[in-house]
């Protein structure tokens, strides 16, 4: 009887059981698609698992008047390898982050001043969006479109956090105008007018 519940207790504690305590990420080196490779750990110190940029708001005067100020694993080592990241929005009166996704994690937000109507889509294209204030929190499940607008007269401030030390970002504007994909292939892909690519093509930088 002992044996057959050691051979459990074996087999629960090696499946939990992390290989090493952590997996710094060299910077110095090429990130894959399971992270940066690790550190050497006598390199290793206490800054790398330390992060001080959240702080300061975010430049918020560009087109979109909102600034995202990421602590993913290039600008955090620390969290390389364990399926966490975090970081910081700022969206000035006006501001809004467009429809994007992030491939690599789930997201959640928390309002900590002013009001920010967030939403997403899912697969089956329903939207589900609120208006968010103070304190309140919304998740957007990995790799659906979702955005963020401040719905106040004031700058807004939230907090995010991800399932992933490198979420990636892809924002669907900048995808769709904001490179050299042909005029007349956006047209037939999207039923947009021509005119109007070419003049979001035009503010986003695109070409072609």
């Amino acid at each position: 009887m002992i044996l057959p519940l050691f051979f459990i207790f074996c087999l629960f504690s090696s499946s939990h059981a992390a290989v090493q305590d952590f997996c710094v990420g060299d910077l110095t080196a090429p990130q894959g698609p399971a992270g940066y490779s690790c550190k050497n750990p006598s390199k290793v110190t206490v800054n790398d698992f330390v992060f001080s940029g959240l702080g300061t708001p975010g430049n918020t005067s560009n087109l979109i008047k909102a600034a995202v100020t990421p602590a993913f694993a290039a600008q955090f080592p620390g969290v390389n390898g364990l399926g966490i990241s975090f970081g910081r929005l700022d969206l000035a009166p006006g501001g809004v982050v467009p429809f994007h996704t992030h491939p690599g994690g789930s997201e959640i937000l928390v309002v900590v001043q002013g009001t920010i109507l967030a939403g997403f889509v899912s697969s089956a294209n329903t939207v589900y969006f609120k208006s968010l204030k103070k304190g309140d929190i919304m998740v957007f499940p990995q790799g659906l479109l979702h955005f963020q607008v401040n719905a106040g007269g004031s700058a807004a401030i939230a907090f995010v956090s991800f399932s992933s030390s490198s979420p990636g970002l892809q924002i669907l504007d900048y995808a769709l105008f904001g490179n050299n994909l042909p005029t007349e292939l956006v047209a037939a892909t999207t039923f947009l007018d021509t005119a109007q690519i070419k003049k979001l093509k035009g503010v986003l930088g695109g070409t072609g």
